[in-house]
């Protein structure tokens, strides 16, 4: 595909983690019957006023690949071996979490689709944060489409944490914000493999606050408020995994749409996102796999789209104060509004699909590697760092903690269990400490 890229701009200032109300959790995988679930591997900030994803000649329907059939069946023929596989176990209770169909509805097709709906739900951590009679009513529509994608993102990546774990399960909690929508927080604590991993879904809606409209305009956009207000959806699914072992890599992930409605109907709708690893050590084989598969990705839709979004990367997760960045980086890109909704979900999806690929294999090949206490008090260290970026500099983070009705324990979730500050702690030059320091202030090409 001939894609091109426009100027692009913007921040991550909204929270994945925004609402609040009475938490219902619930453990993941159900006690034995963890193992009958079917895993199925996914596929495979600034300013300006013009952002996104452009259109060069000879692009119709080249190498995207659409949002149909094509596209649907592995999600499908998953989800029906998830539910032959319960059925045959009589476990009943997996597939009870979707809101099944009456037999009375009129068309054949609509029932078929409405079947399908159920069906693709019943593989998920939970029921979708909106009512399936709501998606069902509004199957074409982008917010439809994005639900269902982040939904189906958080089951794949929590069932493959947890069947590599094989000790913690995950705890589903459910949650609602009553300024308008919800959430799902799934969060793994003290496993075998990970000591903390999280994985949540957001979806609210109502009227943006004052600061979040200051921050809009800021990046360019032009906006028309009633009485000071403006209405907005917004989605999304966030993740930070920190395994146990020093030698596998911390990893982070967030994809998210957004759309908003000014005083005279005129509706404005962007997504934004990315993923990026943070190693204790370097391991240069690791970190070309992981830069290669979301290349892989990118370049499905463009070649231009990963160098671009890799520099964004290394230029948003920056520790100011330390000069340095969080990680050796991956891809980040916000704003992105253009050719159209489809064209940029579709590379949003890829990039989805890219998730458990690009990680997994690097937990499996490191999880059980031997390690010193030296080595684990230099993981605390690092982490530290990680607290000291999430807490000062990161967008979504800031702009969560200060919303009203923000939920702060899915906020917070990015923070691992322990980490350690050091009161003028450096490496031994020529160190392994050393190496990975040195690659954090200079950012290197890891596919070229």
């Amino acid at each position: 595909m001939a894609w091109s890229l426009g100027r692009l701009g913007g921040s991550r200032f909204w929270s994945m983690a925004l609402g609040c109300g009475s938490p219902r959790p619930r453990a993941w995988p159900p006690g034995p019957m963890a193992g009958r679930f079917c895993l199925t591997p996914l596929g495979g900030a600034g300013s300006g006023r013009t952002r996104g994803l452009g259109y060069g000649p000879g692009t119709a329907g080249a190498g995207v690949g659409g949002g149909g059939g094509a596209r649907r069946a592995p999600w499908l023929v998953a989800g029906l071996a998830a539910g032959l596989a319960g059925v045959a176990a009589a476990s009943l209770q997996h597939l009870a979490r979707a809101e099944m169909v009456p037999r009375t509805e009129g068309a054949s097709g609509v029932l078929g689709r409405a079947d399908e709906l159920a069906l693709r739900c019943s593989s998920f951590m939970a029921q979708p944060v909106t009512a399936l009679s709501e998606l069902r009513a509004r199957t074409g529509d982008m917010k439809t489409q994005m639900e269902l994608l982040i939904m189906e993102t958080q089951a794949q990546v929590c069932r493959a944490l947890a069947q590599l774990d094989g000790g913690a399960s995950f705890s589903v909690d459910r949650w609602e914000r009553k300024e308008g929508g919800g959430g799902i927080s799934c969060v793994l604590q003290d496993g075998h493999v990970f000591e903390k991993a999280g994985v949540s879904v957001s979806v609210v809606h109502g009227t943006l606050s004052e600061e979040a409209t200051k921050q809009m305009r800021s990046r360019g956009k032009v906006l028309k408020t009633k009485n000071g207000q403006l209405a907005f959806s917004a989605m999304g699914v966030s993740s930070v995994i920190h395994p146990k072992n020093p030698h596998a890599p911390t990893f982070h992930f967030n994809y998210r749409y957004f759309e908003i409605e000014d005083a005279d109907g005129n509706k404005q709708w962007w997504f934004g996102g990315g993923c990026d690893l943070t190693p204790t050590y370097l391991n240069q084989e690791d970190a070309v796999h992981f830069h290669k598969t979301l290349k892989d990705a990118c370049d499905q839709h463009d070649p231009s789209l990963y160098p671009k979004f890799k520099k964004w990367c290394d230029d948003y997760f920056v520790i100011k104060h330390r000069g340095e960045r969080r990680g050796i980086g991956g891809i980040f890109f916000d704003d992105l509004d253009s050719p159209s909704k489809e064209d940029v979900f579709h590379f949003v999806q890829s990039c989805a699909r890219a998730v458990v690929p690009s990680y997994i294999p690097l937990v499996k090949k490191h999880c059980n590697d031997p390690f010193t206490p030296q080595e684990k008090q230099w993981q605390q260290l690092r982490r530290g760092r990680y607290v000291e970026f999430n807490l000062l500099y990161d967008r979504g983070t800031k702009f969560g903690l200060f919303t009203p009705g923000s939920r702060i324990e899915s906020i917070l979730m990015s923070l691992p269990l322990t980490a350690r500050w050091e009161y003028m702690h450096a490496p031994s030059k020529n160190s392994k400490e050393a190496e990975i320091l040195e690659v954090l202030h200079h950012p290197k090409d890891w596919v070229h």
